[in-house]
């Protein structure tokens, strides 16, 4: 096998750091390992904190990219793992290669029928939306939660499980053309994140206020989110897509005693009981089989592909997660 990686041997600009080479393969495992060929690694917005130094972790360089991602394992040295077994990554797995040495702690195994694409990106966006809805206090069926970022991949995530759990969502989008497709995926209510927007949520609560707030931009988004919540009810922050800090009024703290929340789900993933682990990703596994839970891709690239693979990801008329696929020569 022609093995791949990119890798970065500096932190800064993604498109300035992340290199492509083709290196010699992984040297033999060791007792408690399994080497894993990729199938599919999502770009997610962590991946670009990662290259640039700004995320939660920051590695020893130089180290091989990619937060996420899955595969089959063709060799193993734990009991736990045989070849042919479809397995996720739930750590730190530089699965941005084509070959993974990784220490079976760090894998789970998965249905071997789901789809490599969708399972590939299991590990982050649904368990990240999972977690919003039952870490926080579970509302219950008919209650309200809102929720900006929509479109992104977190919140259709929160989209479909809300839906299926019985919870009604408000959520923002920053184009009104994004409205159509949330509607379609079981959204009740999807309006722009604007003061319009609010206004038009308030209008459809009706003096009710929501039980949750879950926050991926910051600045005025995420305000505009708190004046939406009942007393005591939990803002989560889990993103911040704008780049700008959360500045709470002192009234919402004073007079709602609203609680103020963060959300990352890797270091739930460190500190949760392991069969509350395998449990929740085994659910929603499943809703993944049978279409219950479904993230749109946009398109797939080989590692060698990466360049165009990062502009896409600024495309306007993206729909969906960007991939690498090593198997693949074109973009689809």
């Amino acid at each position: 096998m022609n093995h791949s990686r990119l890798f970065i041997k500096n932190f800064g600009h993604p498109r300035d750091v992340l290199e492509f080479e083709n290196p010699p393969p992984p040297p033999p495992l060791e007792s408690g390992e399994v080497l894993v060929e990729i199938l599919a690694a999502p770009v997610n917005p962590a991946d670009l904190n990662w290259m640039e130094g700004t995320y939660g972790l920051s590695p020893p360089l130089p180290a091989t990219a990619g937060l996420e991602g899955g595969g089959t394992v063709i060799e193993s040295r734990d009991d736990g793992f045989n070849p042919g077994d479809r397995v996720i990554f739930l750590h730190v797995g530089g699965t941005w290669a084509t070959l993974v040495r990784a220490r079976a702690n760090d894998l789970l195994k998965i249905p071997a029928e789901i789809d490599p694409l969708q399972a590939a990106m299991l590990k982050v966006n649904p368990a990240t939306a999972w977690r919003l809805l039952h870490g926080f206090g579970k509302p219950a069926p008919g209650e309200w939660i809102v929720q900006n970022a929509g479109n992104s991949g977190v919140g259709r995530c929160v989209i479909q499980l809300a839906r299926d759990l019985g919870i009604r969502t408000i959520s923002f989008v920053r184009r009104a053309a994004l409205i159509p497709g949330l509607l379609q995926s079981g959204a009740d209510h999807v309006f722009t994140d604007d003061d319009d927007g609010h206004g038009e949520a308030l209008a459809i609560l009706e003096g009710k206020t929501a039980a949750l707030a879950f926050n991926a931009v910051g600045g005025e988004s995420a305000l505009r989110l708190m004046n939406l919540l009942r007393e005591q009810a939990s803002h989560i922050t889990y993103g911040a897509m704008a780049r700008r800090p959360l500045t709470v009024p002192n009234s919402l703290l004073i007079f709602r005693d609203l609680q103020i929340r963060g959300l990352w789900i890797s270091r739930w993933i460190a500190n949760a009981p392991k069969e509350e682990i395998r449990a929740v990703y085994a659910d929603l596994a499943q809703r993944v089989l049978t279409g219950k839970l479904v993230q749109p891709v946009d398109s797939t690239y080989s590692f060698e592909q990466y360049a165009t693979a990062l502009a896409r990801l600024r495309a306007d008329d993206r729909h969906g997660k960007v991939l690498f696929k090593p198997e693949t020569s074109q973009p689809t």
